[in-house]
């Protein structure tokens, strides 16, 4: 094999994903060149509008897949909480990246944090699960939706349209954007817990090439593959759609698991909360248990409300 085509999005931040990933396979198998295949996803295409209304998280892979599955690409490099649970035929999420800070991050050019701001203020984002939790901490803000890439996100943040607004610090720090904010304050895991998959990428490749196995594998890295597949069988076992806020994130502290998860409405009513802490022997089916938990305790009945609150006054549209 003397060649390897990655996938992936042109943004920024994605492309940057890329390289790193590049630069990993060219230092690990020099005799290999490795290409970029740049793609422009449906959902950097339609900023508009909320990425519930327009099939979630699932427009910012499926031209990468088609792509792999056209045989114009041998993997796909994705930032995980953009990777849908369910993986087409043909493909495999083989390898998972190591974690770097999950963390999401509030900004502003007015004032010192989120317990500094005032009454009404507005804070931006588009993130159900960012809105859920924010109003559930202060119900008197206004939040308003936020779409765009990160430049566009805080170029309307320097010209006020915005009091503050809330982005995951990993990408910020990654495109060293962060010196350019007067005031920032990163937040707590218990504060603001994090999307499935935050701050991982997600290796994906065609399958049946033992070779592209191989080199995806070369990646994983095996505490972080247990975290996120907690993650992503919990969003899973509880079918959570794009319309409903829901946070679960599971960090690994030597050998033991700590596992949070949120669901509820996205004004921040009607909240159903869990945390557990786990040997990470007995962690196994982590996910899928705390899933059922939370359904045993009518936590479908209560995504379905959400759904239906959730831009009840938009008509979503399907992938």
């Amino acid at each position: 094999m003397e060649k390897l085509t990655i996938a992936t999005r042109v943004s920024d931040l994605a492309l940057w994903q890329a390289y790193h990933i590049k630069d990993r396979i060219e230092a690990s198998y020099p005799e290999i060149t490795v290409e970029l295949n740049k793609i422009v996803s449906n959902g950097d295409k339609v900023l508009d509008k909320p990425l519930a209304l327009i099939g979630g998280k699932g427009h910012f892979t499926k031209e990468l897949e088609d792509e792999m599955l056209a045989g114009n690409a041998d993997i796909a490099v994705h930032s995980l909480k953009d990777v849908p649970t369910y993986i087409p035929q043909g493909l495999e999420l083989v390898a998972v990246t190591q974690r770097q800070d999950q963390s999401d991050v509030f900004l502003s050019h007015k004032y010192e944090s989120l317990e500094k701001l005032p009454q009404g203020a507005v804070v931006g984002t588009t993130s159900l699960r960012r809105r859920m939790q924010l109003l559930q901490q202060r119900p008197d803000l206004k939040v308003k939706d936020l779409r765009g890439n990160v430049n566009t996100r805080l170029r309307k943040l320097s010209e006020g349209q915005y009091d503050a607004i809330i982005l995951a610090w990993i990408g910020l720090n990654r495109l060293d954007l962060l010196k350019d904010i007067p005031y920032t304050q990163k937040l707590s895991l218990d504060m603001m817990i994090p999307p499935m998959g935050q701050a991982a990428l997600g290796i994906e490749i065609v399958c049946g090439d033992d070779k592209i196995r191989e080199i995806a594998m070369s990646l994983n890295d095996e505490d972080t593959l247990i975290c996120t597949k907690i993650e992503r069988d919990f969003i899973s076992k509880i079918g959570a759609g794009c319309s409903a806020p829901v946070a679960c994130n599971a960090v690994k502290n030597k050998d033991e698991i700590t596992f949070r998860v949120m669901l509820g409405f996205p004004n921040g009513t009607n909240i159903m909360n869990e945390k557990v802490v786990l040997h990470v022997d007995e962690s196994k089916n982590l996910g899928f248990e705390m899933a059922k938990k939370m359904i045993d305790n009518g936590a479908l009945e209560l995504l379905k409300k959400a759904e239906q609150t959730a831009f009840k006054d938009e008509m979503p549209q399907r992938l």
